[in-house]
């Protein structure tokens, strides 16, 4: 609600400064409600406004890209923004006699006196810098039009892109990865360490470990008795973002001393949104999987803000590989089905009967001694038929080797896959994924195996995409509403020019502050498509209602701009104060509200700016009737 704090003003400034001229000549209440009846009737059209704030959240909710809550937040400010409307209507007339007594105050006037000196040096200026743009209109369109095309076609490129802020908790990860096979003993001694060599670092409160696998839960075929996980707890801080960065680079230092591990540092998950990083590499061929996955991953590691590179192809676990011999078998009449029966019986065991107890059921395991299948020699000396009088040991028919098997087999699409994921610091995702893109365009790919960019990357180019034709969208329905309101494809097309100058600011502010484009950016472009327009149409209804009264177009045009000033100002500064705390980012997930506040705070600026000067230029522009 706060991102519209000043939008229920633009009705309140608008009618407060219809019937305040009214009420400072002394009016009794009967009279004024009399001159509010007239007023009423030109502010009826201003419903228009209700309709473009609804017609900007429709393209949103017919798109499904973003997050739930995202649609359910518009939603709510499409309803209280009709409920505001009513207030408008209807409070705000009771409370004007009592603004009044209050405005005559002495306290009141010692406030107002420095802003009523302030807007009066603007008030003085504003029509002389109109009326010059209004004899210059061709430089002044074209100095506007220069600066847009700089801030889409130069600015905007450089700005980078991704999914959505990275949100700074106090709490992260440490995910610790030692030798498949590692007995969880071991793993766990190794992690205690770790947890010991954490714990004494400034701004650590807590850590807890789980080492191995929980059994009950759905965990992925990576972990195992060789895993671990260390929840990292701070201290509270003035700025947790600079104390969790500090921290997060002191443990890795400090990880980098421990050998024969594998480790990355993580968020808790806020969105159910992959790793920042996919690489998936795909083919038949397993050994040339790994070799290009091992490749691949050591040339990330060189990339610049690429952190905590893993593949998803790491050693196995060791195993007993049995390769029977066809033709040694047939010799000897046994056939492979029933030695490797045998074979498992004899290891694994097999339940030859059931002991009963009440009402309870026991198998009966019947399988060799633990002492004569604990070795590689005593499976060698296996019998594998039992039942004949000359005993063949499994060495005799069968190769006995041990290997190591894959840790996982991946399959995309029904084609082995590897994949490669990591984390970025201190750089926009886009600009990473194009340093990985060519690198990856410089290996040498067998013509079988495929590659492409996942994670991330992915989901962010889908939901923008979604999201830019959302804008679109929602742009053009404000022009569809707009021109039923006015009987005009004219007017409302002057009035949409207030959306690019909005842009030109947003662009080179996001630029200047380093916030790359992400879904936040353009949800409050979005808000802004419905936002910048009110302005734009107080002020074309002014000139029209002038011209209806016999006005030429010329000095209608800047006496609009000189009664409407005061309005599109007032609004403009309710509304961006209203957004300054949520701009300044104050309290947690401050890294999602900042980027928007600020897109909608520089976009209404640039906008209202521009607009007291552009859209006057356009309209003497484009409606050719002199009267």
């Amino acid at each position: 609600l706060r991102v519209f704090a000043g939008n229920p003003d633009f009705w309140r400034v608008t009618y407060i400064k219809e019937i305040w001229p009214t009420f400072l000549v002394n009016k009794s209440a009967p009279a004024l409600l009399d001159d509010f009846g007239a007023i009423k009737v030109r502010f009826r059209n201003k419903t228009l406004l209700r309709k473009i704030g609804r017609a900007v959240l429709l393209p949103l909710n017919i798109l499904f890209a973003f997050v739930k809550f995202a649609f359910q937040f518009l939603l709510e400010f499409g309803f209280r923004l009709a409920h505001f409307f009513l207030v408008a209507m209807g409070i705000l007339l009771k409370g004007i006699f009592i603004l009044g007594r209050l405005t005559f105050s002495v306290p009141t006037r010692l406030v107002l006196k420095g802003f009523n000196w302030s807007y009066g040096k603007i008030e003085q200026a504003y029509p002389e810098i109109l009326v010059n743009a209004l004899n210059n209109r061709g430089i002044v369109l074209g100095t506007v039009g220069a600066l847009f095309l700089f801030s889409i076609l130069i600015v905007a490129p450089r700005l980078g892109s991704e999914l959505i802020p990275e949100v700074h908790q106090g709490e992260f990860n440490v995910e610790v990865t030692m030798p498949v096979g590692t007995p969880v003993e071991k793993t766990d001694s190794k992690v205690l360490k770790i947890q010991e060599t954490i714990q004494h670092k400034p701004g650590v409160d807590k850590i807890a470990s789980v080492s191995g696998t929980d059994k009950t839960a759905n965990t992925g075929t990576e972990e195992g008795e060789h895993t671990s996980k260390l929840t990292v707890s701070m201290e509270r801080a003035s700025s947790v973002v600079v104390a969790e960065q500090r921290l997060i680079k002191s443990i890795r230092d400090e990880l980098r001393n421990f050998s024969g591990i594998q480790w990355k540092i993580s968020r808790p998950v806020l969105f159910s949104f992959k790793t920042p990083v996919e690489v998936e590499i795909s083919g038949y061929n397993l050994q040339k999987l790994q070799e290009l996955s091992r490749a691949l991953e050591e040339r990330m590691q060189e990339i610049p803000g690429v952190i905590d590179v893993k593949s998803n192809i790491q050693r196995g676990n060791p195993e007993v590989q049995i390769v029977y011999n066809r033709q040694v078998l047939s010799n000897f009449g046994l056939n492979i089905r029933d030695v490797a029966s045998i074979v498992r019986n004899k290891v694994r065991g097999d339940v030859a009967t059931e002991f009963k107890e009440q009402d309870r059921k026991i198998d009966i395991l019947v399988r060799l001694r633990e002492k004569d299948r604990e070795s590689i020699a005593d499976l060698r000396r296996l019998i594998v038929n039992p039942e004949d009088d000359k005993p063949i040991p499994l060495e005799a028919v069968a190769d006995i080797k041990v290997t190591e098997g894959p840790s996982e087999i991946r399959r995309v699409d029904q084609q082995r896959t590897a994949v490669i994921s990591a984390n970025i610091s201190d750089r926009s995702l886009s600009s990473v994924s194009e340093d990985i893109y060519g690198e990856l365009q410089s290996m040498e790919m067998p013509a079988d195996f495929t590659y492409r960019l996942a994670g991330q990357n992915e989901e962010m180019q889908t939901s923008l995409n979604s999201l830019q034709l959302a804008l679109a969208l929602a742009i053009f329905l404000v022009y569809i509403v707009m021109a039923s309101q006015f009987e005009s494809i004219v007017h409302p097309f002057v009035i949409i020019f207030t959306i690019p100058l909005a842009l030109i600011g947003v662009i080179l502010f996001l630029y200047v502050l380093s916030i790359p484009l992400s879904i936040v950016v353009f949800l409050g472009m979005i808000m802004l498509a419905g936002i910048v327009v009110n302005n734009a149409i107080v002020l074309v209804d002014y000139i029209n209602k002038l011209r209806e009264r016999g006005m030429e177009k010329m000095e209608a045009v800047v006496e609009a701009g000189k009664v409407r000033l005061r309005p599109i100002m007032m609004t403009t500064a309710t509304t961006v104060l209203g957004l300054l705390p949520m701009a300044i980012g104050l309290g947690d997930g401050a890294e999602i509200r900042t980027p928007m506040a600020i897109t909608v705070i520089v976009g209404l600026l640039s906008a209202t700016v521009l607009t007291l000067i552009i859209i006057p230029v356009v309209y003497s522009l484009v409606d050719r009737r002199q009267t």
